[in-house]
């Protein structure tokens, strides 16, 4: 029983992964149309495309967290994983996909939120 908690962990983040990349789309993407020489959009468009790119996200999203709270991960501890997560997707996202470029700022931010995990988790430690 206790490997089939540990795998359904596993296939928590897994799934918050793939909900983390559509969201990270869904919120940034249209920011590549303000660049010169981009394409034009008009706003309803662009919030049209970012919900339906963000129903995606949810229909993945709200699965892994029932997922994780089932394997018993509390609330806490979800949020706190999808933060990491969040700053895992979101970095390579901002140095790929939008072109920025690094600054050690994301290293120590990310730093801080492992910080976090591990307050979250250290009564089970």
């Amino acid at each position: 029983m206790e490997g089939l908690k540990i795998s359904g962990v596993w296939a928590t983040v897994g799934l918050l992964i793939c909900s983390n990349i559509f969201m990270t789309f869904a919120w940034y993407w249209h920011l590549r149309l303000q660049k010169p020489g981009a394409a034009h959009w008009p706003i309803v468009a662009i919030i049209i495309v970012s919900w339906l790119i963000a129903l995606v996200e949810y229909a993945i999203a709200v699965p892994a967290n029932r997922l994780g709270s089932s394997s018993g991960l509390n609330v806490a501890q979800l949020k706190i994983m999808q933060e990491v997560i969040t700053l895992t997707v979101f970095v390579p996202f901002v140095l790929i996909f939008m072109g920025e470029k690094w600054r050690w700022d994301y290293l120590w931010a990310f730093l801080c939120v492992v910080g976090a995990v591990y307050f979250v988790n250290r009564s089970k430690l």
